[in-house]
């Protein structure tokens, strides 16, 4: 993307944040790619929204990896919506702007349309899925669904399907995040409508594939139930396998690290263009990364 496309990019994005910050939308669609699809278009053939919610700071090549494999599996019948929540845009965003963000999430929807192209050749260009690039103010994830179910850019019984990391899961599954009482109750309206499409990640925090299987085969088995949690939960829940044990470890933090070392490892980190992006913007390169 060339210079001046990008200046009029991050204008745009800026004024939309702004305006969005200042309003009282919760959940909004800044964007869209292909740009052409930018006009509204309702998602009537669509059966699965996939969701991939991150700080995109910046995009890496596990979130590819993870949007295009769900996407792989149902090109027909869904469309990917990258959601960056702004909960605290009202400060400067650390260490990449929103504005640089959320246009690396556009460059990363671009390659990852590529990347479909190559993968998926028997479908025309034009009916690859869409994405979207939208924001958020909620912090959390039981509110970022409702948000978007309750929004009326998509049609009210458009299945979602949120992409996340194993560690997610735990973070999801912890009551301490729904006071007042505490329970898992107010994962009701999310787990009877919509999915999880996890992605494991063995190592020493999270254990193995076996323990991380074993955790959802619990809750299956009715060992959560005395916290609020169903044991039909488990079926709206897929388990796919991540990175394996040879390749290397990816994480955005490892990205910064290497772009403020300007470590040619960089480029095997995150997708070209947003690479290309990261050392011509000359992100990460304060210390506070």
């Amino acid at each position: 993307m060339a210079n001046n496309s990008l200046n009029i990019l991050r204008s745009r994005y800026a004024s939309s944040l702004k305006e969005f910050i200042s309003s009282p939308r919760t959940f909004e669609v800044l964007d869209r790619v292909p740009t052409e699809s930018h006009e509204r278009r309702p998602a009537q053939n669509a059966r699965s929204l996939f969701i991939l919610d991150s700080s995109f700071n910046p995009p890496t090549a596990a979130h590819l990896r993870i949007a295009s494999s769900a996407l792989e599996e149902s090109p027909h019948s869904s469309r990917l919506l990258l959601l960056l929540a702004t909960q605290n845009a009202d400060k400067p965003s650390k260490p990449a702007s929103f504005e640089d963000r959320l246009i690396m999430m556009t460059l990363f929807a671009q390659e990852l349309r590529t990347h479909l192209q190559s993968s998926l050749p028997s479908i025309p260009t034009a009916d690859l899925p869409q994405v979207d690039i939208g924001v958020t103010k909620q912090p959390y994830f039981v509110d970022k669904a409702a948000a978007i179910e309750q929004s009326g850019e998509y049609p009210s019984d458009l299945e979602q399907v949120h992409l996340t990391g194993y560690d997610t899961l735990i973070r999801i599954f912890n009551p301490k995040y729904y006071p007042p009482t505490h329970t898992l109750q107010p994962l009701e309206p999310f787990l009877s409508r919509h999915r999880l499409r996890v992605t494991m990640r063995p190592d020493d925090e999270w254990g193995n594939l076996q323990e991380q299987e074993e955790y959802l085969r619990h809750l299956a088995q009715g060992g959560r139930e005395q916290e609020g949690g169903k044991r039909e939960w488990a079926e709206r829940i897929q388990l796919i396998p991540g990175r394996k044990i040879d390749e290397i470890p990816v994480s955005s933090t490892r990205a910064r690290n290497a772009a403020q070392s300007k470590d040619a490892l960089l480029h095997s980190l995150v997708p070209a263009a947003v690479g290309s992006y990261i050392m011509a913007q000359e992100l990460y390169q304060s210390s506070d990364i």
